[in-house]
């Protein structure tokens, strides 16, 4: 039994490095120990077997380590067709064309949302939104989306966790939820980061089940309140079809 453990916790190490590249194309293994608090020794372990195995490559001139090959055959192999990643990015990309600003596919994970497709601004400053990040559910407009059209049992989780900042008062956030229920959409102005903004919309399966909150972020200064409120029955129609599109598979 003890061994079997040992081997569990070290399949879930070797898991936690890789999850390391969802937002850095090349890490040293120092940077690589202290994303996940693991001894160096231990992690040049685990990357040696990974880099055998062909899921990451070392450069040795900058002794950095990257994703391999091994991670794009498996990736190759995703069913595309049942992924909302996949099949909505066109739309994604002819609504970016449209407004002009960063859009953002976020799903639920657990207790936080994971940014799983992104198309990115041409404006020269923009707000960059890598694939694969995981961030809080209690803040930002793609959050309270997610929140808004969960279960009340998700939504008592969240605000009772010991991490629920002390900051936001507990009746007015879930006021808030109730308003985005009403009016479909929700807003973000500099909540998790200074100087950004953001409005989220929901996209619904054919059973009106939540499936992903399609956002528009970009600079405050930008996307202004008066933009979003603009924008946002723009956005709503291009939630609609992602939801007629992935209805129709």
């Amino acid at each position: 039994m003890g061994d079997s453990k040992v081997t569990v916790r070290s399949v879930e190490r070797a898991l936690d490095i890789l999850l390391c590249f969802a937002d850095e194309s090349s890490l040293s293994m120092s940077e690589i120990a202290q994303r996940v608090a693991l001894h160096k020794s231990t992690v040049h372990r685990l990357l040696a077997s990974l880099e055998t195995k062909g899921f990451v490559i070392r450069d040795p001139v900058t002794d950095h380590y990257r994703l391999g090959f091994r991670v794009w055959e498996l990736s190759a192999n995703l069913n595309q067709a049942d992924d909302p990643a996949s099949v909505l990015l066109p739309e994604m990309e002819r609504l970016r064309d449209h407004i002009g600003e960063t859009i953002s596919l976020y799903i639920r994970h657990g207790h936080e949302r994971i940014r799983i497709q992104a198309v990115q601004s041409n404006h020269p400053i923009r707000r960059v939104a890598p694939i694969g990040v995981s961030l809080p559910l209690y803040v930002g407009a793609s959050s309270k989306v997610l929140l808004a059209f969960a279960s009340p049992q998700l939504t008592d989780e969240i605000i009772q966790r010991p991490d629920w900042p002390s900051n936001i008062d507990e009746q007015q956030y879930r006021q808030q939820l109730s308003n985005i229920r009403a009016c479909g959409f929700a807003t973000s102005m500099e909540e998790r980061e200074a100087g950004a903004a953001a409005v989220a919309v929901p996209i619904f399966n054919r059973q009106q089940e939540l499936i992903a909150a399609l956002s528009i972020s970009g600079p405050a200064n930008r996307l202004t309140y008066e933009e979003m409120e603009r924008v946002v029955g723009i956005i709503k129609e291009a939630a609609h079809r992602m939801g007629m599109m992935l209805r129709a598979r």
